[in-house]
């Protein structure tokens, strides 16, 4: 049996999920997946500029999906929470049975 959530908890749910809304930070957590990068690795890796990198990965640290590690001048991003890729692999896995099914039925006309 489903265990309703309280209230408090579903705004929390809510917020990281208003968060990962934005088509330039799920770009960023696509790059960072890949392994740990500088704002210029991430600048170039996402065609964003350097102000907007550095704008999301702040709100991504301050939500608590993205670790930041200074070693001498530069400061490398990883991500800090594994639910991430979980996350995204179940979303586009479920947009790709989704774009089949809607491709059937229009190669079939119904």
């Amino acid at each position: 049996m489903h265990q309703r959530l309280p209230a408090e908890v579903l705004e929390l749910v809510a917020e990281r999920f208003r968060v990962l809304a934005e088509p330039a930070r799920l770009r960023i957590l696509d790059v960072l997946l890949g392994g740990e990068r500088t704002v210029s690795d991430l600048v170039e890796d996402t065609g964003l500029n350097q102000a907007n990198v550095s704008k999301h990965l702040a709100i991504l640290r301050a939500s608590n999906f993205v670790d930041r590690r200074k070693e001498g001048l530069y400061a490398y991003y990883s991500v800090s929470d594994p639910s991430v890729d979980q996350l995204c692999s179940i979303m586009c896995s479920r947009l790709e049975e989704q774009a089949e099914e809607q491709s059937a039925l229009l190669s079939t006309g119904s």
